[in-house]
């Protein structure tokens, strides 16, 4: 049960809940600043932790993006309502063991997040803990950066103005050490003479590979990636196409919709389904590599491309669906109308 024991506000005398979110590492998560956006915005408040230790002994809500959950910090917090997070499953090697010791591991929390089903069922919780699915959305900014419509015909001479030149034909954006398994395939986008950026930390041994052809960016404040991402023609989707990876939302996919780039990806499961539920038609490249200097040559323009409307996926729209908010009492109970009869007879309507 959530302690709702906290600091009254002053203006409007209701309780402030503060929720203390774990990372637990270093990767990118940017649900975190999408829950503490939406969280403040609604006059309550949120810390985020690197560690568990430096949780408050009186916090109210913890919430862990797991990653292990220490017992021994578990049980400090004993007093605190716990919020498992998965979003993802673990990676390879040897994930099926690490999720397999996860499972039996973890302390009980009082409620759990997955990002979609294939990893509520990956992970194997069957002992009736409440649990939502929450899956990945996209920053507002990403959809500011959308480019404009085309103008009409009258206004041609303005639009090199509203839609800025594309200094490249193709941009990747994400975790650069898992290109290395694609690197002949950036051998065939230079050889069918297309240009390539990349967007992020470029590792030695990926960037010793590359061919000349391609640019990177280096590392990038987020707050400058839709701008980075607007550089480009297409954007450019490369998963392996193993379990967990080809499971899970590529938020990189999400973030090419939301600015309006039309899309090329490796085919995998996760991708077929995400164009068949939002209506997409991305340019799916086959395994055969003899193949792909055509689908990068005549073919990249020609394809009939569909960029999917994501704007449902934004953060605010998202997150403002979770059940777990009301229960946290960070947005309020809407109370139902109740009904009586008036003079006339009519039934009238009272909140």
């Amino acid at each position: 049960m959530l302690n709702t024991a906290a600091p009254k506000s002053t203006n409007a005398q209701k309780a402030i809940v503060c929720v203390h979110f774990v990372r637990g590492g270093p990767a990118y998560l940017p649900e975190i600043d999408a829950y503490v956006d939406f969280i403040t915005s609604h006059g309550h408040q949120a810390l985020v932790h690197d560690t568990g230790t430096t949780v408050p002994l009186n916090a109210q809500v913890v919430w862990w993006m797991c990653g292990r959950v220490p017992s021994t910090e578990a049980r400090r917090l004993k007093s605190a309502f716990h919020i498992h997070e998965y979003a993802s499953t673990s990676a390879p090697p040897k994930a099926w063991l690490k999720d397999f010791i996860k499972h039996w591991t973890q302390p009980e929390p009082d409620y759990r997040f997955f990002q979609n089903g294939w990893v509520r069922e990956r992970m194997g919780f069957d002992d009736g803990m409440p649990y939502a699915l929450r899956d990945m959305g996209v920053a507002q900014a990403f959809f500011d950066a959308a480019a404009p419509a085309l103008p009409d015909a009258s206004y041609e001479d303005d639009a090199p103005i509203r839609i800025p030149p594309n200094e490249f034909d193709l941009v990747y954006l994400g975790e650069m050490n898992r290109l290395l398994p694609f690197v002949p395939l950036l051998q065939s986008i230079h050889d069918a003479g297309r240009t390539l950026l990349l967007v992020g930390d470029v590792p030695d041994a990926l960037r010793a590979q590359l061919p000349a052809t391609v640019t990177c960016t280096g590392r990038v404040p987020h707050a400058d990636v839709p701008r980075q991402l607007r550089r480009a023609r297409f954007g450019l989707n490369l998963v392996s196409n193993i379990e967990p990876y080809n499971q899970q939302t590529s938020t990189k996919l999400l973030e090419y919709c939301a600015v309006g780039l039309p899309v090329v990806s490796n085919d995998y499961a996760w991708v077929r389904y995400f164009a068949a539920h939002y209506q997409g038609n991305f340019h799916l490249l086959r395994d055969d590599p003899s193949s792909w200097q055509f689908s990068f040559g005549e073919a990249l323009d020609a394809y009939p491309y569909v960029v999917p409307d994501v704007r449902e996926l934004a953060w605010p729209k998202l997150l403002s669906k979770l059940a777990i908010w009301k229960h946290l009492h960070i947005v309020p109970e809407v109370p139902k109308p109740s009904w009586q009869i008036d003079a006339t007879g009519r039934l009238s309507g009272i909140r």
